[in-house]
């Protein structure tokens, strides 16, 4: 039988970008990454581009990486009616990523990373510490409030699956502070906030 596609690429068939401003803390990251000389960032769970345009707008090597053919077709779109260049993978981002060992200076996630199970998050944190330089940045956030759905089915402590709603059978994980400094333990967090839409914001420098 054929695959189902993932949740979010049926919702940006519908809905198109979702998401087509930049994070409110991102001309702050980029002023960091310039401060920090950081060249070659990844967007991981890059969506319809939003922050792949904005640091290739900047200057920046950007890579974007996404399960979501239809977000990665509209990304492309993008660049080229921008006049820029990134490097997008259609990949599973719990699974290991499609980047060589030390490959970026700086990574980022938004409203990603809390899609799976424990487990699957602190895998893919792994994989972020392989691909990611020494002393190399990373930035994450992750919803405090819980997803718009009228009825949820816990899965494991922290994690719920929606049953209605637009992402219905997607996992979020709930991080509490201390759980989201846990599970980025190898890396030494510069800063942690909580932004105007409700979403814990980390940043950290590879240990």
């Amino acid at each position: 039988m054929p695959k189902e596609p993932p949740v979010w690429d049926t919702i940006f068939e519908q809905e198109g970008l979702v998401f087509p401003d930049p994070h409110e803390d991102m001309p702050h990251l980029a002023q960091m990454l310039e401060e920090r000389q950081a060249r070659t960032v990844l967007d991981v769970g890059c969506g319809t581009g939003r922050h792949v345009l904005y640091l290739a707008q900047r200057g920046f090597r950007v890579s974007g990486v996404d399960n979501a053919p239809t977000a990665l077709t509209v990304t492309q779109r993008r660049l080229q009616e921008a006049g820029l260049t990134a490097d997008l993978r259609l990949h599973d981002i719990f699974d290991t990523l499609p980047f060589p060992n030390a490959a970026f200076d700086a990574l980022m996630s938004t409203q990603v990373i809390h899609h799976a199970r424990i487990a699957q998050i602190r895998g893919l944190v792994a994989e972020m510490v392989r691909i990611l330089k020494p002393n190399g940045l990373v930035f994450v956030t992750v919803p405090q409030v819980q997803n718009q759905a009228t009825q949820f089915q816990p899965i494991e402590p922290g994690t719920f699956l929606p049953l209605d709603g637009r992402e219905a059978g997607l996992p979020h994980h709930y991080f509490t502070p201390e759980e989201l400094r846990d599970v980025f333990q190898q890396f030494e967090v510069i800063d942690f906030h909580v932004d105007r839409d409700q979403h814990s914001c980390l940043t950290a420098i590879k240990r």
